[in-house]
């Protein structure tokens, strides 16, 4: 049966627990004033990965149909965004998103905000001026391998996160991230066991004795070398260009916020901060004017309850059909065709091979609501043929997404 397009505004992926995230797309600042009546000083951690003003043409490197999942490489690219490169409009950008920032972190709240060569002298002048010198708390080094050489100057392997707290009332937890260190402290150092079996190592300085266990847990300091970049084949990739690894988001997550408390990304890219946010207890916002990120964040927030916040018309939607059939307790439903655009696909792909994930569920009055959904993933490259969803009063809706990030929804009856 055909379907009907509706305009829908949220996504709502519900679970046993409340709504713990969400993901809003559109332009930052105008999303971060929408969230100053709800979230004014309520947010725990901010981090931010904004644009590094190279100037530069960005894209999402994806994959289409199950084959293209399957093979080892990406087989389309859709441009997500790009950078600015005029360093006063740059300027102009951070400054209105920074000073958003800091009406919307508590006073026991900290900020990062990640950076390279380009743009670290002209940010800490400003976050200066906004958070105050007083404030400012370090300039971690994230120091990484990566390919390439310049025979100009010394190859650039590093970035800066400017790290702020909001007040001199800040909650640092550096115990969250101490962890036994891969190589053990030398120093000329004497080596030693104790009776239990440790491993320890002594030296005397100024009459005294210090006494250093291998397996004692140490905290990082502002140099961090122990953070590997993404490499082009690493499994956490999703294709979306300049993308942080996990472990780094994972880090400063677990020592600026704490369970349940929000912890906000206003350039969400990837998804990575919402990620590390959600495995580890914490509730998130996200900000992101690039639609491919919705589909990510799908893949990334499977299992928690989190809301997409978006707008899709009805108008323009590509012709759909879903079939749907009463069993005992639930609706199920088949994708029986969808009317993609295919243009500038790999050659023979067809319109279902543009499918990136679909959904059934229903539309209440504060969106619609995902009962069961199916996307495309390394380890099930196929969609499943068929959803289910409970059978409750309202109107029985499907969401398609395709490779380019765009979703439409659709009101679905029972055949007849």
């Amino acid at each position: 049966m055909t379907a009907r397009p509706v305009h829908v505004t949220r996504e709502i992926h519900p679970s046993n627990r409340e709504i713990s995230g969400r993901l809003l797309l559109g332009d930052a600042v105008s999303r971060l004033e929408g969230l100053l009546p709800e979230f004014e000083g309520r947010v725990k951690l901010i981090y931010m990965d904004p644009p590094f003003m190279t100037g530069d043409r960005f894209f999402m490197r994806l994959r289409v149909g199950a084959e293209g999942w399957r093979g080892s490489r990406a087989n389309f690219a859709v441009p997500s965004y790009r950078d600015l490169r005029d360093r006063e409009e740059y300027l102009s950008l951070l400054r209105a998103v920074l000073t958003l920032c800091r009406r919307l972190l508590r006073e026991d709240g900290m900020i990062f905000v990640h950076v390279d060569y380009r743009a670290d002298a002209h940010v800490r002048l400003l976050m200066d001026e906004l958070f105050g010198e007083r404030n400012f708390l370090n300039e971690i080094i994230w120091v990484y391998q990566s390919g390439g050489r310049s025979v100009r100057h010394f190859s650039r392997k590093h970035d800066v996160i400017l790290f702020y707290a909001r007040s001199q009332e800040y909650d640092f937890n550096i115990d969250a991230v101490m962890s036994v260190p891969k190589q053990p402290r030398s120093n000329h150092m004497r080596r030693h066991v104790d009776p239990d079996g440790r491993v320890y190592r002594s030296i005397r300085a100024n009459g005294k004795v210090y006494t250093y266990y291998d397996d004692d847990p140490v905290a990082p300091t502002d140099v961090w070398a122990d953070l590997n970049h993404l490499q082009q084949k690493d499994p956490e990739r999703t294709g979306y260009d300049n993308q942080k690894p996990l472990a780094l988001l994972e880090r400063i997550v677990r020592c600026a916020s704490r369970e349940g408390e929000w912890v906000l990304d206003p350039f969400a890219g990837s998804a990575t901060t919402l990620e590390a946010a959600r495995r580890n207890g914490r509730r998130f916002l996200g900000v992101e004017r690039c639609a491919l990120s919705l589909n990510i964040a799908r893949r990334r927030l499977a299992g928690c309850g989190y809301a997409l916040e978006f707008d899709a018309p009805a108008e323009d939607a590509p012709a759909c059909r879903v079939s749907v059939r009463a069993g005992v307790g639930f609706y199920h439903a088949s994708l029986e065709a969808f009317e993609a655009d295919t243009e500038g696909l790999p050659e023979g792909a067809g319109p279902l091979d543009a499918v990136d994930g679909w959904s059934l569920g229903y539309l209440r009055e504060d969106g619609y609501h995902v009962m069961d959904e199916t996307l495309r993933t390394r380890r099930a490259p196929e969609l499943r043929e068929e959803l289910a969803a409970p059978v409750y009063d309202g109107q029985l809706m499907a969401a398609v997404s395709d490779v380019r990030g765009r979703t439409w929804y659709y009101a679905v009856a029972l055949d007849e």
